[in-house]
């Protein structure tokens, strides 16, 4: 049970992390917003990095996993800013000093228990307030603890090869304060050190208990001279003092230690030593000032509400320490920001390199006229009259009757007769073997010679897949690829009906001209046939490709827009229809062309899927990253800390020491 003198006499150690500063409200009140904005801004750098981290992740690109400022960010600043805000003070020392009994007179009750072995405390023992709530606070702040429910003090006293951590509600801690006792810093065990280290890291405040024999123990001050160099607030209390005989020794040992350590304590108090107050826990705390020259104070009465200015003050200057190394320009985020860019700059030098060798940019062949004819004329029969579409229909059909005994003929008579469906696949066959092997080749050559970024990739790209087998496998592709893609299809219809709004007035004549002349239709189908000019209205061949001097385009479009009403090329209607040929060649002329884009495109993609999976857009993302919205979000979320840090951070610390 606590001692009701200690209730009502609380000790002069927790003024640094108690006081009520009634006289500034304002300052107060700015110290809040102030650590609202740091909290908010650490969130935002957690949540761009771990975005990076992603997308750096699946492009192989260098992690932070490991580097100190990460696990600052991850490990400290993170679980400070998450849940319930608190302020976390740590008793700290060597053995044999009372540091357990400082800590029980902090904690105005026997919580850990007095041992006069060396080395008693072997896990740390911390204390919360009745509102603090649930253990998942505790588990964020002190990561890598077991949390176990404190139930008498010898627990801390025994052995364990877990790092674990008792944890238990205090009866006079005040809210937002965790108050900690921590293994010996200088104990024979390592694994002591190690709980010590990581109580130091997660601590924003360390009660750093002295005497007269451990002022100057090497060990302390190395324990010490981490947590100066990581700037955390520092409390001296130099216990076991005698008032009289003392006074005028212990500022050489304060010194010397500060010297030492490079620690500027905000406050310092010595305890005289006194039996039989170490028993009832009344031990009295005189302080000296942070250098210990001024006279001993009376014993204090310090205990009171913890004020939101010092909580705030306090956990501004931690949380500036950590970003010390965050925003460290050799050391921190910046450091992994320049490595992704080196690595974003070997994915755009071999984006660079591929896309410079051409490697699927191939001289695609134009289509022959009649595939296209072919489709335009289905185009056209959907905007005829049903007369006119069934008399149409009914000849074309003739035609093509008629049409084969020429057909025979020609193929007698030794001439080349192939369909030009299948000319055409023989040419895309043969551009795509030599498309392939210049791929192929170019790969291997720039998986002997390209930059870093480069080099893995593509020896893994090609192990195992050689030229014979890609070009089986891209030839059965090619096999089922249709003469007419819908895609291609939905394109030519769109450009159609473009081509038609354009022309309304064409449009209209040639839907009267084509109604009109559908009883010609029988004498021109027949006379086309036998001239061998066209068959059914369609090309064949090469040898129909020059009649009366015109181009296979633009007779195709002359007999394709109009029904295949033509005389040697002519249009019926003369001079009326005069703006016809020339548009109607143009438009013939895109859709060849994008005919031409989509099969090479569907090469390219192919190759892309089957042979690089993906590897081409894997380049260009990896290319983008320098530049993209994940790198920029770090650098200004690293940019808004920055600011808080230049301007808060020096003015925080000198008013971290309490008002007297």
């Amino acid at each position: 049970m606590p001692c009701p003198q200690i209730v009502s006499q609380p000790l002069a150690v927790l003024r640094i992390l108690l006081p009520l500063h009634v006289r500034l409200p304002a300052l107060k009140s700015a110290m809040t917003a102030d650590y609202s904005r740091w909290a908010e801004q650490i969130r935002r750098l957690a949540k761009a990095v771990a975005a990076l981290e992603a997308e750096a992740r699946e492009l192989n690109g260098a992690s932070p996993a490991g580097q100190e400022w990460y696990e600052l960010l991850q490990h400290k600043l993170l679980s400070q800013v998450s849940g319930t805000p608190a302020l976390v003070a740590a008793v700290v020392g060597g053995t044999n000093i009372g540091k357990s009994l400082v800590f029980n007179h902090l904690a105005g009750e026997n919580a850990s228990a007095v041992s006069p072995l060396a080395a008693g405390t072997k896990h740390p023992v911390c204390l919360v307030s009745a509102d603090w709530g649930s253990t998942e606070g505790l588990a964020r702040l002190f990561e890598g603890f077991v949390l176990r429910p404190w139930a008498s003090p010898e627990d801390p006293l025994a052995a364990a090869d877990e790092h674990l951590l008792f944890w238990r509600v205090g009866a006079n801690v005040p809210p937002k304060l965790l108050l900690l006792d921590t293994p010996d810093v200088d104990s024979d065990a390592s694994v002591n050190w190690q709980r010590a280290d990581a109580i130091r890291r997660s601590a924003d405040v360390l009660v750093a208990v002295l005497t007269q024999q451990k002022y100057n123990d090497a060990a302390v001050k190395r324990f010490f001279r981490r947590a100066a160099e990581a700037d955390k607030a520092v409390i001296l209390v130099v216990n076991q003092v005698d008032l009289a005989e003392d006074r005028e020794v212990w500022p050489a040992w304060i010194e010397t230690f500060c010297r030492e350590t490079g620690v500027r304590p905000l406050a310092t108090y010595v305890v005289p030593l006194d039996r039989a107050g170490a028993r009832t826990l009344t031990l009295s705390f005189r302080d000296v000032g942070p250098d210990g020259r001024r006279p001993p104070s009376a014993p204090a009465d310090v205990r009171a509400e913890l004020g939101a200015l010092h909580f705030d003050r306090i956990k501004v200057r931690t949380l500036a320490g950590a970003l010390g190394e965050v925003l460290d320009p050799h050391r921190g985020a910046m450091h992994w920001l320049d490595e992704l860019r080196r690595v974003s700059q070997g994915f755009a030098a071999a984006e660079a390199t591929l896309g410079a060798s051409a490697m699927a940019r191939v001289r695609w062949p134009s289509p022959p006229p009649g595939l296209l004819v072919d489709e335009i004329r289905a185009w056209w029969d959907e905007r005829r009259s049903p007369f006119s579409k069934n008399i149409n229909s009914f000849y074309r059909t003739l035609g093509r009757g008629l049409a084969y005994p020429v057909r025979a003929a020609w193929q007698w008579i030794g001439s080349d007769p192939t369909d030009p469906l299948v000319a055409y696949h023989i040419l895309e066959r043969e551009v795509i073997v030599e498309a392939v092997e210049r791929l192929i080749g170019e790969l291997e050559r720039l998986a002997e010679v390209g930059n870093e970024t480069l080099r893995p990739r593509l020896a893994a790209l090609l192990t195992g897949e050689r030229r014979g087998q890609l070009l089986a496998r891209i030839e059965e592709a090619h096999n089922e690829l249709p003469a007419v893609v819908d895609d291609y299809r939905a394109y030519l219809r769109g450009e159609l009906d473009g081509w038609s709004q354009q022309n309304l007035r064409l449009v209209s004549w040639l839907q009267s001209a084509d109604h009109a002349m559908a009883l010609a239709r029988p004498a021109i189908t027949v006379t086309l046939a036998i001239t061998g000019g066209a068959v059914a209205g369609g090309l064949v061949g090469p040898a129909a490709a020059h009649v009366a001097g015109h181009t296979a385009s633009h007779l195709a479009a002359e007999a394709a827009i109009a029904g295949g009403v033509t005389v040697a090329g002519e249009m019926v209607g003369g001079a009326a229809t005069e703006g016809l040929s020339q548009t109607a060649a143009q438009l013939f002329g895109r859709l060849q062309t994008h005919f031409g884009q989509m099969r090479a495109k569907w090469l390219a993609d192919w190759l892309d899927r089957e042979l690089l999976g993906g590897f081409l857009a894997e380049l260009a993302r990896g290319a983008g990253l320098a530049h993209g919205p994940q790198i920029h979000d770090v650098e200004q979320a690293l940019a808004a800390l920055a600011r808080l840090q230049a301007e808060g951070a020096p003015a925080t610390r000198e008013a971290d020491r309490p008002d007297v």
